[in-house]
């Protein structure tokens, strides 16, 4: 295990600018960016205007298509933000009267984007005048032209980073192409999706022409972006918390519903990382291990009868994937230990292949890994063509992972066949015998950087003062929700007294801990036996944490939840 730093987050803004809320509550904000009371206002009007490049033009396009009945194809992508996108763009074209068909392509026979081949497939069976895709095709110019071969015209709505010229389609939007002074970077694709769709909305509302209201489908934008890990700036913030309030009062998709029930959550209760707990790997679970239809199927039902067996199909999918996964990290996990390695000892970047590995969990197996060890990630599985390898890699703060892969493509151009992706994530494609020679590349590329990258850093808010343990303060953190990718839930650190421990299961370790003014309060420590080493006989503890709740035969208690231990 690496070591861990222990640091408090900087404040990124002045906690004194932020009026109407107490200090406590002013620095936890301060050190998320929030420059004043207003960026907690998440209400809808507050949304950036839509001045992304290409959208004007966008709108015309499909608001002719729909006029002359055209035929409409939406090529999405087998991820939650693409099914997500997928299934919005269906139904609001649909509420709208437009003759619309969607296509995603199966990941393992066709890869990722809109490729010439998916171009072909999407012409072969539905002929569209229109096509369209959802969080995917920034980078896609063969399959364009292809496309426009087949006399189609295309629209490209993407989020994804690209160094390149945009393909040459009939309209692109993405905030990330160049040129594009849309100030929010953090759209996922089904953010994307919903801009345009809210201004092909309110431009045939203007001209009495029938519309959606889009809106109601703010649940499925709040889920998409949430389970793609988009940043949560203050425009997401808002999406996110909109959506998140349609599902807390059931004025959601019959498909959401469906999962929560099977998944055995209050919708009442629902937090928004459960979209990235609960919702997002079962909706990923379809295009991980069969085919993502499956996913935007349950999203497209109108009622929970449709939705129901859909839903239990994908709770099914997700039970087979987390196996999976399971026993490819334990492979890979073997194989690290025959080469005999410390933590001193492990290599700048963990690089892993193994003939038999599922090509649709290697990104969470590389995700596992990076977490674990702190070391930039990538797991490939063998393609199905049995000669090329699909590399899913994934990396910690300070390491760009697509800008060094993109390194070594340029520096040795024979080794890799395509990749994208973003810092944190990215997927590549290389021949099998170009395996080894990519791994020495890429580790050596690694090695070079800044030896202080690869020490793990645990953030926190400081210590908690003695009179903030308390039920409230969970309900007043709550209040400032929703917390995630770059805007944290708040962690905190401390030292206490131990005055009791037990295991629970033999694995979770449960204290009872006692604070300076005599306060007695529950902490425990899911899966302490693999993580921490525990001494009974020390009657301290370091401990880093959030705040909790223990809901217990009707009792609701405080109780520290343990991120890490040490003594």
């Amino acid at each position: 295990m690496p070591k861990i730093q222990i640091e408090q987050r900087p404040f990124l803004t002045h906690p004194e600018h932020i009026q109407g809320v107490s200090p406590f509550l002013a620095q936890i904000l301060a050190r998320r960016g929030v420059e004043d009371a207003q960026q907690l206002q998440l209400k809808l009007k507050h949304l950036l205007a839509a001045n992304l490049k290409g959208l004007n033009h966008a709108v015309q396009l499909m608001d002719q298509a729909i006029d002359a009945q055209k035929k409409i194809v939406i090529v999405g992508d087998y991820d939650a933000d693409g099914a997500t996108s997928t299934a919005l763009m269906v139904l609001v074209l649909r509420d709208m009267g437009a003759n619309v068909e969607y296509l995603v392509p199966d990941r393992f026979k066709y890869g990722y984007g809109l490729t010439p081949k998916i171009a072909d497939l999407a012409f072969s069976r539905y002929q569209p005048d229109l096509l369209i895709t959802v969080d995917n095709g920034i980078s896609s110019h063969a399959g364009v032209e292809q496309a426009q071969a087949h006399g189609m015209q295309v629209i490209i709505t993407d989020h994804h980073l690209t160094t390149k010229a945009t393909p040459d389609a009939e309209a692109v939007v993405n905030p990330n192409q160049l040129g594009c002074e849309f100030p929010s970077k953090a759209l996922a694709g089904v953010g994307v999706a919903f801009y345009l769709l809210a201004n092909l909305s309110s431009h045939r509302s203007k001209l009495s022409k029938s519309s959606s209201k889009i809106s109601d489908y703010l649940d499925l934008v709040a889920l998409g972006t949430y389970a793609d890990v988009a940043s949560l700036d203050y425009n997401n913030r808002i999406l996110v918390d909109a959506g998140l309030k349609r599902i807390q009062r059931k004025q959601c998709r019959a498909g959401i519903s469906a999962l929560l029930d099977i998944a055995g959550r209050d919708p009442a209760q629902l937090k928004a990382q459960d979209l990235g707990f609960v919702l997002g790997p079962r909706i990923n679970a379809a295009g991980r291990m069969e085919t993502m239809d499956i996913g935007i199927e349950c999203l497209l039902a109108n009622d929970l009868q449709t939705a129901y067996p859909l839903a239990q199909q994908l709770n099914q999918l997700n039970i087979e994937r987390r196996h999976v996964e399971a026993d490819m990290k334990q492979q890979a996990l073997s194989a690290l230990a025959s080469l005999s390695l410390d933590s001193a000892q492990l290599p700048a970047a963990l690089i892993l292949f193994e003939p038999h590995w599922h090509q649709g969990v290697i990104g969470i197996v590389a995700g596992r890994l990076k977490e674990q060890f702190h070391r930039p990630s990538i797991v490939f599985a063998a393609d199905e063509d049995g000669i090329h390898l699909k590399g899913s890699a994934r990396s910690i703060d300070g390491v760009h992972i697509r800008d060094a892969i993109e390194l070594i493509a340029e520096q040795y151009p024979q080794l890799i066949s395509h990749f994208g992706g973003h810092a944190a994530a990215a997927g590549l494609t290389l021949k099998k015998i170009h395996f080894e020679p990519f791994k020495q590349a890429f580790e050596q590329l690694i090695a070079t950087m800044d030896e202080s990258l690869f020490h793990a850093t645990l953030w926190t808010d400081g210590e908690l003062p003695s009179h903030a343990f308390q039920i409230q303060t969970v309900d007043l953190l709550q209040n400032l929700t929703p917390w995630g990718q770059n805007f944290p839930a708040p962690v905190f650190e401390g030292k206490f007294k131990v005055l009791d421990y037990r295991w629970l299961k033999d694995s979770h370790l449960k204290l009872k801990l006692v604070l300076e003014n005599a306060q007695v309060i529950d902490a425990i420590a899911f899966n302490a036996r693999e993580k921490f080493e525990f001494n009974p006989m020390q009657n301290t503890v370091n401990l880093v944490y959030e705040l909790d709740k223990n809901e217990f035969n009707g009792n609701v208690s405080l109780q520290l939840r343990i991120l890490h231990l040490e003594q």
